[in-house]
């Protein structure tokens, strides 16, 4: 297994200021997984193309008939470049017409965070989504920067980030050995008072909560 990148309460990586993530969410009828998944690769590896491939799942619960694709970026002109790429194709992510759907969001990550390391930490992860008041963005970032480092040592992140367009929002991205460690981790975070952040619950209007398999090609597993 690959280890995780320890998290400081102090930890402030001045490249974070410039990074910037991606996460496309395809949509494909229930019977085309690998079909609307066998484009992903040579799309993101194209020579047009910008950006990093850090993972890519297919959802197992939460909605179904779902590819999530998440790719890193040294800038914003990267980002603006492959959106840009994806919107002019008339077939984006390869998925011809087994796509039924596409969603790109854009991230900034949480300026304390390791950048995305690739590796085998998995194979379950969960994708979780909170919606946020208007404004709650500052105290949930300092909710976390109090709180992660202790969590982070029993329960590795893989990134936690903030929209950068639409409603306020966080997406943050765990990995499991099992279902059942998920359950177990959690409820004893919470039976322990290392979690939830100070003041993060307080922010939240809507959370959703999404379990999902690495493909094949994934970076993360």
């Amino acid at each position: 297994m690959t280890q995780p990148v320890p998290i400081s309460e102090d930890d402030v990586d001045p490249q974070q200021q410039e990074l910037r993530y991606e996460l496309a969410t395809l949509s494909f009828r229930l019977l085309d997984a690998e079909k609307a998944a066998a484009g992903v690769l040579p799309w993101v590896g194209d020579p047009a193309a910008r950006g990093r491939l850090l993972g890519c799942w297919q959802t197992e619960n939460g909605p179904l008939g779902r590819l999530l694709v998440l790719r890193g970026f040294t800038g914003d002109a990267e980002l603006a470049h492959e959106r840009m790429r994806a919107r002019s194709s008339s077939q984006p992510f390869g998925a011809d017409e087994h796509l039924t759907d596409l969603t790109m969001q854009s991230f900034a990550p949480f300026p304390f965070v390791p950048q995305v390391r690739t590796g085998r930490f998995g194979p379950v992860y969960e994708i979780r989504d909170y919606h946020l008041r208007p404004g709650g963005l500052p105290a949930t970032i300092a909710g976390w920067r109090q709180a992660l480092p202790a969590r982070h040592r029993i329960d590795p992140l893989t990134v936690v980030m903030y929209a950068l367009d639409g409603p306020d929002r966080i997406t943050q991205i765990w990995p499991f050995h099992s279902l059942d460690e998920r359950v177990g981790i959690r409820r004893d975070l919470y039976a322990s008072g290392l979690w939830p952040p100070p003041g993060g619950p307080e922010q939240i209007l809507d959370a959703t909560s999404i379990i999902a398999w690495p493909t094949e090609f994934s970076p993360l597993t």
